[in-house]
């Protein structure tokens, strides 16, 4: 038999397994991560982020990040199984980011998941990075279950999905433009601040009041989608107009009143679009689901509105391989096959896929 055949053959049997023990790879962007999950149970978690490398370009270098992930990736693959107590001989199954994410980076990942997964005959489940940033909410919350509305914010993607079952989903709304993670990055970095501009903006924002005005995309329309390009660009004008007529301005004013409105943005179209399926429960998903003003809102928006707000631990927001394991986990469970070694990375998958 070839290798398909035997991955196939073992992932079928796990479908009904008691316990199913993962191993998963994450290397889409800036972190290399690792993690081992007995079903749902997080056994390791190891993640090396490249931040500090990247900050000092103001952002991620694509082939920087390709070769620390070669760098890093054997040592933490080694650290998750140690952490974890298992050897590669209690592994079931290997699971990889596939996309979306960097081509680069997303290669190194899938191209060690597949060397592993063939040389210790298991079957590879390729993950939807998206799908996996929803998934770790069913680690984080045991009951969780669909259906339900998801609010995916990251620094590359904004949207509104339905989901629909634990391997389905639809996306309703989306960013027509920049990505919510992306809109705060450049305005932070229009404000003097460093990468990664979400944690300094939340800062900053802190000691501000939303008192300078922003645009409202799509006002009165009737649509789940979002357009941060010109709530950045009023900030990005706002400042250019005051330094150039020598005018001071308050910059906490202005990350204030910026977050203010891209949150309330992302709040307000998952509450109107569970409303409109009669859902009883919004998770958030994504690196941005880490900023505790999105959280306090959503959770104010949704007490009023009696429906339930789900988000994951703010260490398991951002990329990380417990999100990959658990919806590779969904898939064993739904009956996926294993993918073969000829497994290519796609930088430009898209979230339904």
């Amino acid at each position: 038999m070839n290798y398909k055949a035997i991955a196939d053959k073992k992932v079928g049997e796990l479908k009904d397994k008691e316990h199913i023990s993962i191993l998963a790879i994450e290397s889409s962007c800036d972190e290399t991560a690792a993690a081992v999950l007995d079903n749902r149970e997080i056994l390791s978690n190891v993640i090396a982020s490249q931040i500090d490398i990247h900050k000092r370009y103001g952002g991620v270098v694509p082939e920087i990040a390709s070769r620390n992930h070669s760098l890093a990736i054997s040592n933490v693959v080694k650290e998750a199984l140690l952490r974890s107590g298992k050897s590669f001989e209690d592994i079931d199954a290997i699971a990889v980011t596939q996309g979306a994410g960097l081509l680069g980076a997303l290669l190194v990942g899938v191209s060690y998941a597949k060397a592993l997964a063939y040389s210790l005959s298991l079957p590879l489940i390729a993950v939807n990075h998206i799908k996996g940033h929803i998934a770790v909410n069913y680690v984080a919350c045991s009951d969780l279950k669909p259906p339900y509305i998801c609010l995916i914010a990251s620094g590359g993607h904004t949207a509104i999905a339905r989901v629909k079952s634990y391997t389905d989903m639809e996306i309703i709304g989306e960013t027509q433009d920049d990505a919510c993670g992306e809109a705060f990055d450049k305005v932070a970095r229009a404000l003097g601040m460093s990468y990664p501009g979400g944690p300094e903006i939340e800062k900053l924002a802190k000691d501000g009041q939303p008192i300078i005005e922003m645009p409202i995309p799509f006002k009165n329309q009737d649509t789940f989608n979002f357009s941060y390009s010109g709530i950045k660009t009023a900030v990005i004008n706002y400042i250019h107009n005051k330094e150039q007529k020598g005018e001071p301005y308050n910059k906490a004013d202005v990350a204030c009143s910026f977050q203010q409105r891209a949150v309330e943005l992302m709040v307000n179209n998952a509450v109107r679009a569970a409303k409109k399926y009669r859902l009883d429960t919004i998770v958030i998903a994504g690196g941005v689901g880490a900023n505790a003003t999105l959280r306090e809102y959503m959770q104010r928006e949704c007490d009023k509105a009696d429906i339930r707000a789900v988000y994951p631990p703010v260490g398991l927001c951002t990329d990380n391989a417990v999100m990959i394991a658990s919806m590779a986990y969904n898939m064993i469970r739904s009956g996926t096959e294993s993918s073969d070694i000829d497994l290519d990375a796609d930088a430009n998958i898209q979230p339904t896929d």
